[in-house]
């Protein structure tokens, strides 16, 4: 580890000296590059400098204790290596967080699709309820939150939804989200008060840009159509809908939520390309097996991640054995109690790995 920081030091002060220079001042693109370069590495260069100082006072005062007869001098000694031990380890820690792989999908926006499956109606009705849960979420964040498009149910449900959270937060926040959410409660649709259980998928796809994935325009087929509103009827005279077919893959995006086909078109492309570079970062970590194991599930959409359960007001998370008897809060985006715990496990599990060498 300290061969890393001091490796990490040093270029700091490489940094630091190269934007001093008045050639990189007068290249703003270039100095905007070197100081976001600079500010990434200063909270590790700055616990490593607080890490050699505290390592100094512990040789002095081990030195001091080694030549002192004094036996009053020599607990006050002794407490202060106690505590000197304690501040070196924890700092350790830190920089050992600080040290650990970075998820290369860090600090992207997100998009998100909330998917209906096994209840029908009512596992659309919670498709509604996840929808708001991420909206008050990110509200409360400051994040923005930008809707894309929706398929609609008669009772206020949607079969599908999906929508993007911007922030260099998103990701590294709700990425935990992809997979099989379960509700359990008696449905507005049911005459007899008996508990049913409805399922719903989550996947988080991290934003890629134009340069993470090239599509070839030749591999496309788009088609336009009139948009229609819920329960199928028209709401658009023109031929503002877009439907694009990615012909290798076989993979299908419909956009119909704005008014001109021009922005539809534009979000789908969004979608598309989100969902391409999803499966070009999927196959490169079904290699990486090891890291894999080290994440929270597995990011399969099929894994059973979490249930609510309204007649107990209980929310568990079942890869974390985290429960919780706050639905009504969580519901309406105080997330951050199992969100932090997710956090906190997957670090746990990096430090582990780390140790373990790998």
């Amino acid at each position: 580890m300290e061969a890393r920081l001091k490796e990490i030091s040093e270029k700091f002060q490489e940094l630091e000296e190269k934007m001093s220079k008045p050639e990189i001042l007068s290249d703003q693109n270039l100095f905007r590059s070197l100081n976001k370069e600079r500010s990434r590495l200063a909270p590790v260069v700055q616990n490593y400098n607080e890490y050699l100082k505290l390592k100094r006072e512990l040789n002095d005062s081990s030195e001091l204790i080694r030549n002192e007869d004094d036996e009053e001098m020599r607990e006050m000694l002794q407490s202060e290596i106690d505590e000197l031990r304690g501040k070196i380890e924890d700092i350790e820690k830190k920089l050992l967080i600080m040290l650990l792989p970075k998820d290369p999908n860090s600090g992207k926006d997100i998009l998100m699709e909330i998917r209906a499956g096994t209840g029908g109606e009512e596992a659309a009705l919670f498709v509604a309820d996840l929808f708001r849960m991420y909206s008050r979420y990110s509200d409360a964040k400051g994040w923005k939150l930008e809707f894309i498009d929706a398929n609609y149910t008669e009772i206020g449900g949607y079969k599908e939804v999906i929508f993007s959270v911007r922030s260099p937060e998103a990701y590294d926040h709700l990425k935990f989200e992809s997979g099989v959410h379960r509700v359990q409660r008696v449905p507005t649709t049911e005459s007899g008060g008996r508990i049913h259980t409805s399922a719903v998928t989550v996947a988080v796809l991290s934003e890629a840009e134009e340069s993470d994935i090239e599509i070839d325009p030749a591999d496309l087929r788009i088609d336009v159509y009139r948009a229609s509103g819920h329960g199928g009827q028209s709401v658009n005279t023109t031929d503002s809908a877009v439907r694009i077919t990615h012909i290798p893959t076989g993979l299908i995006v419909t956009c119909q939520d704005e008014k001109s086909q021009h922005k539809n078109k534009a979000k789908a492309m969004r979608v598309l390309r989100a969902r391409l570079y999803e499966r070009v970062q999927q196959e490169r970590m079904a290699k990486e097996s090891r890291l894999r194991r080290s994440q929270i599930g597995s990011g399969d959409r099929s894994e059973r991640i979490r249930t609510y359960n309204y007649p107990q007001s209980r929310v568990t998370d079942h890869r974390i054995n985290l429960t919780l008897y706050s639905l009504e809060s969580v519901l309406d985006g105080n997330m951050d109690e199992i969100i932090e715990a997710l956090k906190k496990h997957e670090v746990e599990n990096l430090l582990k790995l780390s140790e373990n060498g790998g």
